[in-house]
């Protein structure tokens, strides 16, 4: 019933062009996951091999070995508990302080052309070099890896959404204040709207700078996270125990980032319909 219903809604043509999309994308996720483990295949067998040392590289098994045992040993899932929470805050505050700032430096043009200078610099500047400042100021827990966070993703987000809200159609913005529109008026049916696809090329990138952030935080100061796995697996040379961290970081960004994807089409879905 539901696929008749179908085929008296979409014409031909249409169905069509449905199914070769699906086709594409079964196509493209079977080359993704078969890239993903032809890598895996060639780097365990390299190893297997003896012609790469596997204590300096590590291989799939070993970090699957290494995985389990932080499981077996009941820490696994805190450490990535303790990352997971800080990059998950830094990200919301980063965002939501990032977009206000924003919406405040385009709503006054005095503002903008005062701050502006200062937030280029204060991108510019390798956030790593307020390290020793961050502790004084924050303490060693995880409130100088949430201030971190918040520090390496902000910016980006203001950047990101003051370019898009000066971008606003000028003639837009023209035929609504011919018409009376006040200013907060123009701000909520015009700009903020049409700032959309900006809001979420801002999350997708602030989503990234968040991990970076994060794990910054941990390398400076920490007492557990997967950072913190990172720098004690460096300094005891437990190469496994290194990459293992590395892989699961790569997961927990790239689930965070599909989540990003899944707001993306809901938010797109509805503004279409």
């Amino acid at each position: 019933m539901k696929k008749r219903t179908m085929r008296q809604t979409y014409s031909a043509e249409h169905l069509h062009f449905l199914k070769k999309r699906r086709q594409h994308l079964v196509l493209v996720w079977t080359l993704r996951v078969g890239l993903l483990l032809l890598i895996a295949g060639i780097w365990e067998l390299v190893t297997a091999l003896g012609w790469v040392d596997p204590f300096f590289t590590s291989s799939p098994s070993r970090i699957a070995r290494t995985i389990a045992g932080l499981y077996s040993d009941g820490v696994l899932f805190y450490h990535i508990g303790v990352t997971l929470w800080e990059t998950l805050a830094g990200f919301a505050i980063a965002v939501g302080l990032g977009y206000g700032i924003a919406l405040a430096l385009w709503w006054s043009d005095v503002l903008r052309e005062v701050l502006e200078p200062y937030i280029v610099v204060l991108n510019a500047l390798p956030k790593i070099a307020l390290g020793p400042l961050i502790i004084v100021w924050c303490g060693t827990g995880s409130k100088a890896i949430l201030f971190m966070t918040v520090l390496v993703g902000i910016i980006v987000a203001i950047m990101h959404m003051l370019s898009a809200f000066i971008a606003t159609d000028k003639n837009k913005m023209l035929l609504l204040r011919s018409m009376g529109a006040s200013k907060f008026q123009i701000l909520a049916k015009l700009v903020v709207p049409s700032s959309l696809p900006a809001f979420i090329s801002m999350l997708k990138v602030a989503v990234g700078m968040s991990w970076i952030g994060s794990i910054m935080g941990e390398y400076i100061v920490s007492r557990a996270g997967l950072g913190y796995l990172i720098v004690y697996g460096g300094q005891v040379f437990k190469l496994d125990l290194v990459m293992s961290a590395t892989v699961l970081l790569c997961l927990l960004a790239a689930g965070m980032y599909f989540l990003v994807a899944l707001l993306e089409k809901f938010l797109v879905k509805n503004t279409e319909s």
